[in-house]
């Protein structure tokens, strides 16, 4: 009987300690996910009021909003001389853009945001802000430009331009603003870029260059969701009345916008999570800046440096003040 006592509550403090192990795990994983940060996106925009028929003189009469990719920004960077990445590639289209036209004409702001993507399974961690984090941030900055912007200069053309993590907030407030949702009125958006966008799903935006089979890792992804990566799939309803406006650049073997379903499974979710932080360094991610788009040598940046001056050469004029 002794032994027999011994051995239930060998097993009954075994029992607590295997509970208790558990409750350990779980309040782990809970802290995890809270301190990864969970994806914030804006809500609908304010409704618009009555359009006045001039605007104050200090007004540009097109705002160019460009949003860089992961690891080429930071929170703090200037608005209009961004200094945080040299090699930024979105450099390469504000700076010919600001060069061509006078500050009254164009206002071309680069959004500032933390642009980071932490892997998931880094050991010791990275120390990187979460994917989550990032994006919720880069969504609001930009937001609150395009919002800024219109509230003090209601006859203000845009055009938005994104790479990469970039791409996916330009391209999530363009399909926001067709909808009807967004922060400014869609007769107002003149045209999107979406370079390397990790949403890119098929017949959404209008391929430039090479159409590779493939979509977004996001499309590819779909339904993934560990500590601070959430995968939001394709946009619902595309870009909506703004989908003869918004245009699409992938380079072949980017697994950023061109991956194929069977490379990133949802159902093995830690480690596609780490393929996609990875991704984002991969040398095909990475050299944008010399990706010819069409038999003249054209590259991704140059030709979305002259499609924006085209449209800010052909945008209308508004009266001023």
């Amino acid at each position: 009987m002794t032994s027999r006592g011994t051995r239930k509550r060998s097993r009954g403090k075994l029992l607590i300690v295997l509970l208790a192990l558990v409750l350990a795990a779980l309040l782990a994983l809970l802290l995890w996910y809270q301190l990864a940060g969970r994806l914030k996106l804006p809500g609908p925009g304010p409704t618009e009021p009555a359009r006045p028929k001039s605007q104050s003189a200090a007004c540009p009469d097109v705002q160019v909003v460009a949003v860089p990719g992961t690891w080429e920004s930071n929170t703090n960077d200037d608005l209009h001389n961004p200094t945080a990445n040299p090699n930024a590639l979105m450099l390469n289209v504000t700076r010919p853009l600001q060069a061509q036209f006078p500050t009254e004409r164009l206002d071309v702001v680069t959004v500032p945001y933390v642009a980071q993507f932490s892997n998931p399974i880094a050991f010791p961690p990275d120390g990187q802000q979460s994917y989550n984090n990032s994006r919720s941030e880069g969504t609001q900055k930009a937001t609150d430009i395009l919002v800024g912007m219109h509230t003090n200069c209601p006859l203000t053309s845009f055009i938005l331009t994104g790479f990469s993590q970039g791409a996916v907030i330009a391209g999530d407030l363009a399909s926001q603003i067709g909808a009807g949702k967004g922060p400014v009125p869609a007769d107002l958006v003149l045209g999107v870029t979406l370079i390397a966008d990790g949403r890119r799903d098929t017949g959404q935006g209008i391929p430039i260059g090479p159409d590779p089979s493939g979509v977004g890792a996001e499309v590819a992804l779909r339904g993934l969701e560990v500590p601070g990566i959430k995968m939001t799939g394709p946009r619902p309803g595309g870009f909506g009345t703004l989908a003869d406006h918004v245009y699409s650049i992938c380079t072949p073997g980017d697994l950023i916008c061109a991956a194929p379903a069977a490379a990133l499974n949802p159902l093995n979710m830690i480690p596609s999570a780490a393929a996609l932080a990875n991704a984002a360094g991969n040398p095909v991610h990475q050299l944008y800046n010399g990706f010819q788009v069409d038999d003249s040598g054209t590259t991704a940046p140059q030709w979305t440096a002259n499609w924006a001056a085209g449209l800010v050469e052909s945008a209308p004029h508004p009266a001023h003040t």
